[in-house]
């Protein structure tokens, strides 16, 4: 198993070296122009300099404040409306089409409505941010209860649980994998809408960074904010992954080769 991770993270690194050393080439001998693109080697001086200046701190705060505010609030109430629909179906018929009527509207055309209403400072952001989340936690963890095997919670009853023992021991952990994988949509969900916010109206964060560089043509910035973001993305997956380890060490994962593995032994 060590040596498979080992082969797997060699290759992965290899596939991102190679992919910035033809970037690079690319750009020095200008088969793609700098102006649109720039290169890996100013990417890293600006970020050196973007880090060093403490500008870096200043504007991650921000954005992650918003981003996990709003992936916590999302969440929270994502899986408690999809547990309450699942429990009382005719609530569910009657919100669930309204919810999903509009979570069909691009949130990129209302965050100027939200600005309105909540101002150009964190509350706006947290409310985006939160409400991507939510769409993507809600439909997860409301699938995951209207899909799930009827007769567990039939034995379970039979066996004398009362309705919280069911939520508690039948539902909840047969929903988690559902309810993870809301989650993890979210998270990037939530860093979308932190930035849209911040590009609609802010003083600070990576998308006040990112419009505020691009309408100086300072592409090397942009894509310096883009490989952070790409980092921070990476962290907050990596923690995910972990928390979704120990919350299902009972589960096995497959594959299409049909071969077994107990997570929890990775």
């Amino acid at each position: 198993m060590k040596k498979d991770k080992i082969f797997i993270n060699v290759i992965r690194a290899a596939i991102v070296a190679g992919f910035l050393i033809l970037w690079e080439i690319a750009a020095v001998n200008n088969w793609v122009s700098i102006y649109y693109t720039s290169k890996p080697s100013e990417i890293i001086l600006d970020l050196i300099n973007f880090t060093t200046s403490g500008e870096l701190m200043k504007h991650a705060s921000i954005t992650l404040k918003e981003a996990l505010t709003g992936l916590f609030y999302g969440s929270i109430i994502g899986i408690s409306a999809g547990l309450i629909f699942g429990q009382f179906s005719t609530i569910g018929k009657i919100f669930t089409p309204i919810i999903t009527a509009i979570h069909g509207i691009p949130q990129l055309t209302l965050a100027p409505v939200y600005i309105l209403w909540f101002g150009i400072g964190f509350a706006s952001k947290v409310f985006l941010a939160g409400l991507m989340t939510f769409f993507s936690v809600f439909f997860s963890t409301y699938n995951a209860i209207l899909t799930m095997e009827q007769n567990l919670i039939e034995s379970a009853s039979l066996l004398g649980a009362k309705k919280y023992q069911i939520l508690l021991h039948v539902v909840l952990p047969t929903c988690t994998p559902w309810i993870i994988a809301g989650v993890r949509t979210g998270l990037g969900a939530s860093l979308v809408g932190a930035i849209v916010g911040e590009y609609m109206g802010a003083s600070a964060g990576f998308g006040w960074m990112v419009a505020y560089a691009t309408s100086y043509f300072n592409i090397k910035r942009v894509m310096s904010c883009i490989v952070i973001l790409l980092l921070v993305g990476i962290v907050m997956n990596a923690g995910l992954d972990r928390i979704e380890k120990i919350l299902l060490r009972w589960r096995t994962q497959t594959s299409l080769s049909i071969e077994t593995k107990n997570e929890s032994k990775c």
